[in-house]
């Protein structure tokens, strides 16, 4: 193996061509400038200087070595640099688990942000709802979450959570439904109505039934499917009516008070100053602050 500290010496000899200038520009002594080198000769095999006298000069292999040994000290000065990059938050990765149309709304137009104003972050996105992210969160699988608020615990100190923006839930009918003309839809003229909902577990569906139950009545439900635009295909085949995050599927909005999702990003208690995780959160907020309907 080469010792990276004695190509410096070599390095050294190279630029100020004598023993004696090299050991005043590494502050040592001449004598441990040649023991240097002489050692450097013994780890490559290979005779590097030319000795006359007082004076010496590369050898061709020296001369070769001298040109690895710029390589390497420039690979150094380049880690060095990208390391000072990464403590100040302009290079590394971030890897954000969100639900799909927080990356349509938000996350898709942050990572566009990223890539002009710090190209060197990269983002990562997972598409994972919201109530499966916190999970990979807390496990270090990803380093944010962006969730429904009320699936978090308040009491989790092992989180620290960001508000991105609220939007309510919109109504979606079938074609020439008879409520279809009107500018707001009362939840409760759906109560004989077919439904299209998510999944059990899917945290819309928990605010779907609750929204039905606040109206005096549990939805009927037909079809399920944790995919916005199999919903939206379902509602427009006739298949039943939905209610449905407004950045999901535009729909008409609900007469009164409509139910609402917080979207929150969330990320492991202690990382929310780290200069990447801050970035990311600045660059989220941008378009989350243009998209909010709060």
């Amino acid at each position: 193996m080469i010792d990276p500290r004695r190509l410096r010496v070599l390095r050294a000899l190279a630029d100020h061509g004598t023993v004696t200038a090299a050991a005043r520009a590494l502050h040592l002594t001449p004598s441990a400038v040649s023991q240097q080198l002489a050692a450097l000769e013994s780890e490559v095999g290979h005779d590097l200087l030319r000795r006359r006298g007082r004076r010496v000069s590369l050898t061709p292999a020296g001369e070769l070595l001298v040109r690895h040994a710029n390589a390497v000290a420039a690979e150094l000065e380049r880690a060095q640099a990208m390391l000072a990059a990464f403590d100040a938050g302009e290079t590394g990765r971030v890897e954000v688990g969100s639900f799909a149309s927080a990356i349509t709304q938000v996350v898709a137009p942050a990572l566009a942000a990223l890539r002009v104003r710090a190209p060197g972050v990269v983002l990562r996105v997972r598409d994972v709802e919201g109530h499966a992210s916190v999970p990979l969160l807390l496990d270090g699988e990803i380093d944010l979450a962006i969730t429904e608020e009320y699936r978090l615990r308040t009491d989790d100190r092992r989180l620290t959570r960001f508000p991105l923006y609220t939007e309510p839930f919109d109504v979606v009918l079938p074609p020439a439904h008879p409520l279809g003309g009107r500018a707001e839809v009362d939840l409760g003229d759906l109560a004989d109505e077919d439904w299209v909902v998510t999944l059990p577990g899917n945290p819309v569906r928990d605010v779907v039934e609750l929204a039905c139950e606040q109206a005096g009545f549990a939805p009927r439900i037909a079809h399920a499917s944790d995919d916005f635009s199999a919903i939206g295909a379902l509602v427009g085949a006739g298949a039943g009516v939905a209610l449905v995050p407004r950045g999901a599927v535009r729909g008409v909005p609900v007469r009164g008070a409509a139910p609402l999702r917080r979207v929150v990003a969330a990320v492991r208690a202690g990382s929310e100053d780290h200069p990447l995780i801050k970035l990311v959160r600045e660059a989220l907020h941008h378009p989350a602050g243009t998209y909010s309907d709060s």
